[in-house]
């Protein structure tokens, strides 16, 4: 069954991504150098300010997204407090593959996952090595990939819960995480 899962996903990871703009992946910065790898699900900080880890969001199509660094490529994902894990598309994994920052190593298996609609459909669970939000460096967070191209990118739980305290100024249109 898992050779079965992994030649699935290569499959689908070498299927065209004429997708990619419709996704969250906005702005790329390919150029930072890979950092060390860290404990397992380990959080750090990437300057001196402990307590200052302020996000500008920025409201598109009735939600907040926050721009977030997923194993050294930039992307934009919504702040989604409901969703249980951090989830991409299928052409978001399909990109981060052919760009070697993620393996089939990472790639952990496959679930099923209920959304917003009611529906139930099955997806991949892989590991993020690095997903760098504001000054944090989160290492070695699960997340889920979503059997659809378009799929929107979502930041969830598996992400949002090693923060602790959250704190959301719409005023100022600022996640803070602490």
């Amino acid at each position: 069954m898992k050779l079965l899962i992994y030649i699935l996903f290569i499959l689908i990871l070498f299927s065209s991504c004429d997708s990619c703009s419709k996704s969250g992946r906005r702005h790329l910065n390919t150029t930072e150098p890979p950092k060390q790898e860290r404990a397992n699900n380990s959080i750090s900080d990437n300057n001196s300010n402990r307590n200052s880890n302020i996000i500008k969001m920025e409201k598109i199509n009735g939600v907040y997204q926050i721009p977030i660094v997923v194993n050294g490529v930039k992307m934009y994902f919504i702040f989604d407090t409901g969703a249980s894990s951090i989830s991409i598309s299928l052409t978001e994994a399909n990109f981060l593959y052919k760009q070697g920052k993620l393996s089939i190593s990472d790639i952990k298996g496959t679930q099923n996952f209920i959304d917003a609609t009611g529906n139930i459909s099955e997806g991949t669970i892989i590991n993020l090595k690095e997903v760098k939000i504001g000054n944090k460096t989160l290492n070695n967070v699960e997340a889920s990939v979503v059997n659809n191209l378009d799929a929107p990118l979502l930041l969830g739980q598996s992400a949002l819960d090693k923060f602790g305290k959250i704190s959301i100024d719409y005023n100022k249109g600022e996640i803070i995480f602490e």
